[in-house]
């Protein structure tokens, strides 16, 4: 069993920086690829950002690219999203999810993939 605890959210203006932590309980963080979402009110999840077990590969969906930057520290259980430049459109409640399972080919974009979800952090960007 993974628990995972998101915090740093909050307001910021557009422009501005934030950078939001996940926090993992148990052994195998390390093992996991843990990939960042976010679900705006009335709209479906979406893929944000994800990072290999190791650091090694990231991923970042078009919208955020070049913008928003993920990482971890596998000593410390914790994965990153480092939000630079953030707009209104990124308002949303931000949710980090752990995948421990073997990966498939549909690879770490799909929510579907990720086996462990925390219960997520209001990120609102004012104009």
């Amino acid at each position: 069993q993974v628990q995972l605890v998101e915090s740093g959210g909050g307001l910021v203006q557009a422009g501005g920086s934030l950078r939001l932590s996940c926090t993992a309980s148990g052994r195998t963080f390390s093992s996991a690829t843990m990939g960042w979402f976010h679900q705006a009110p009335g709209k479906e999840r979406k893929f944000v950002a994800a990072i290999t077990s190791s650091g090694g590969s990231t991923y970042y969906a078009d919208s955020v690219k070049g913008r928003f930057t993920i990482s971890r520290d596998n000593a410390k259980n914790t994965v990153y999203l480092q939000m630079n430049s953030p707009n209104p459109e990124d308002t949303a409640v931000y949710s980090c999810a752990a995948r421990l399972r073997l990966p498939t080919v549909a690879g770490p974009r799909l929510a579907t993939e990720y086996d462990y979800w925390g219960q997520g952090t209001q990120v609102t960007v004012s104009s």
